[in-house]
């Protein structure tokens, strides 16, 4: 058996502890669940009957986890007090689907009414920031504990988001880059500018969102009366190889061009290597290099340049880092 190490020990005991605290949380722990006469596992299964429609036994045991054996007696006893029946498929005539009869459904009811009763009074202790802390912090275990993750959604950028951005790209960079706390005083006061002064008609930003957790965001600033700026292009690295990178420049791209703008500029260095290959695919060219030493490193910082005049390449989603288009 591999030796773990004091982390990995200290990361099990942590889990270990969430797991009693939250099983004590939601009444696990009691005898029936919700103090019905149902355990968790026969309450799942009624809970999957009354939300799916369609499903095979097998189906269910496979999206539950559970052994094939136990769920057909589980199934069988369900049948026998008149809470599940099964009928042949109407498009397959060799497989049988279950569904709640009315006895199970009333059945059920009750206990579907007293999860969301207990949930919500368990939320209900919390402030609106906290509650939804919570979710979010719910929703990033199921991502990182392997449940598909949700489609990303763009929207544009709204009050409380200046904080995160700000947060977000000072922290990747300085993990991923090595940047120091130079660079996040930079995105701060580029974010303070724009929330201070920008014109809603002509300059904008946006955050992709999965979930309700942001995962990425760009902002178009104006430079003149025809030329804009695409600044402070990032995305997580949960969301990194969905084209995610893709619909933020995308976006960004369109709304430049219905602004009336004749071109977009931007500044990035060359180390985001699969950054800059997103705006060459966008229409970007290279049009200035040069040698700097900023955020505690050497870097060569780049501008690229796209006239909107010209056809847009079509565009494929590369695995997109958190981008410097500063």
């Amino acid at each position: 058996m591999t030796e773990l190490s004091s982390s990995a020990d200290e990361a099990i005991a942590a889990v270990r502890a969430f797991s009693r605290f939250y099983t004590r949380q939601i009444g696990l722990l009691d005898e029936g669940l919700h103090r019905t006469a149902f355990s968790l596992t026969e309450a799942r299964v009624l809970y999957e009957l009354a939300h799916r429609d369609g499903l095979t036994a097998t189906e269910l045991g496979q999206d539950l986890g559970l052994d094939a054996g136990y769920l057909s007696r589980l199934l069988k006893r369900f049948a026998a007090q008149g809470l599940v029946m099964r009928t042949p498929s109407a498009e397959d005539g060799r497989r049988h689907v279950l569904a709640l009869t009315p006895a199970g459904r009333a059945a059920f009811a009750p206990l579907d009414e007293a999860s969301r009763r207990e949930v919500g009074a368990m939320l209900g202790r919390l402030a609106d920031s906290d509650r939804t802390a919570l979710v979010r912090a719910m929703r990033t275990v199921q991502r990182l504990l392997g449940e598909a993750p949700a489609s990303v959604r763009l929207r544009p950028f709204r009050p409380g988001d200046t904080g995160w951005i700000i947060h977000r790209q000072g922290r990747l960079y300085a993990e991923e880059y090595g940047w120091d706390d130079s660079f996040e005083g930079l995105v701060a006061g580029i974010l303070a500018g724009f929330v201070a002064s920008h014109d809603p008609a002509r300059e904008r930003g946006w955050v992709a969102e999965r979930g309700d957790e942001p995962v990425g965001s760009i902002f178009l600033m104006r430079q003149s009366e025809t030329v804009a700026k695409l600044r402070l292009l990032y995305v997580e690295a949960a969301a990194r190889g969905t084209g995610t990178g893709r619909q933020l420049v995308e976006t960004c791209l369109a709304f430049a061009r219905e602004a009336g703008y004749r071109q977009v500029t931007l500044w990035t260095n060359d180390v985001l290597v699969p950054a800059r290959r997103l705006y060459e695919n966008a229409g970007f060219r290279l049009t200035e290099r040069a040698p700097h030493r900023s955020f505690g490193t050497d870097l060569v910082g780049e501008t690229w340049t796209l006239d909107l005049d010209a056809r847009p390449r079509d565009l494929t989603p590369p695995p997109v880092p958190p981008d410097c288009a500063a």
